[in-house]
């Protein structure tokens, strides 16, 4: 008689946070942010949604970053990217250079990754594919520094309120998001004066963090019937605030749900054009 096969189920579960939408930071130039992301970083400008001189959302992949007009913001981290080529993107980076002198644009490729900075000091570490699954093109992770001795209380928030599978470390800690996503926060000793940028996210069981969080004073808009959002972290065990992050918390039945989004296939151009090669294909 064969053996049975023997499998960890509990590796297949999907915690209650399904999907990270977007990383909204403020931009002073909508001109120039267009062409860091879109001419540089080879990502595409949303056609549809607030298409005008006010703001611009980049699509990537299935995410987004969000670009309203204000003051710059800079993220207390990096966002973790995956471009469809690193050779291209450094190409197109290079070309990037004169245009971007006089601002903080930077980028060094590391192996399989270049970590570029945008012209107000964000930070973006683009990978090649084949490190993050099946992902060709789009956000897999956000990492935020966070003050040390604070990992294992924001391992237990995302575990007590959004039943999320974690991963503590000595001095970090992994939040699973859906089948390929991770919400990373890594202990440093000096961290940013927060400056309001956000992320945004799906969650199956919308109304049990929305009742704890409502209960310790957390939520800081009541937006709709689909969305609410709260800034703090704290630790479950004793209250205390931990770090300052606005996540924008959307239900399965807001309308921008898996909504479709257009990609471009950054490698085409006017002197290489290929028929039937505009849109990225993975």
């Amino acid at each position: 008689m064969a053996t049975a096969k023997k499998f960890n189920r509990a590796a297949e579960d999907v915690g209650n946070i399904l999907a990270m939408e977007h990383v909204n930071v403020t931009v002073p130039d909508q001109a120039l942010a267009t062409s860091f992301y879109v001419n540089g970083l080879g990502f595409t400008r949303d056609p549809y949604i607030d298409f005008g001189p006010r703001n611009v959302w980049i699509n990537v992949g299935n995410q987004q970053f969000h670009l309203p007009t204000n003051k710059a913001q800079v993220l207390r981290g990096h966002v973790g990217v995956v471009v469809p080529n690193l050779e291209d993107l450094e190409h197109r980076l290079t070309r990037l250079t004169t245009g971007l002198k006089d601002t903080r644009f930077a980028f060094k490729r590391s192996g399989e990754a270049i970590n570029v900075i945008c012209p107000w000091g964000n930070q973006i570490k683009c990978h090649a594919p084949g490190k993050f699954g099946e992902m060709k093109l789009g956000i897999p992770y956000v990492e935020f520094n966070v003050p040390t001795g604070t990992a294992a209380g924001i391992t237990r928030f995302y575990e007590k309120v959004f039943n999320s599978r974690t991963k503590l470390r000595k001095s970090s800690c992994e939040v699973e998001v859906g089948r390929g996503q991770t919400l990373r926060y890594k202990e440093t000793k000096t961290q940013a004066e927060y400056d309001g940028h956000h992320i945004a996210i799906y969650v199956v069981n919308f109304s049990t963090p929305h009742s704890y969080l409502k209960s310790k004073g957390l939520i800081t808009e009541e937006t709709d019937a689909h969305q609410y959002r709260f800034q703090s972290i704290i630790d479950p065990k004793n209250g205390k605030n931990l770090f300052d992050i606005e996540h924008e918390v959307r239900s399965l039945h807001h309308p921008m749900y898996e909504r479709f989004l257009i990609n471009r296939n950054a490698s085409q151009s006017f002197f290489k054009y290929q028929q039937g090669r505009d849109a990225f294909v993975p």
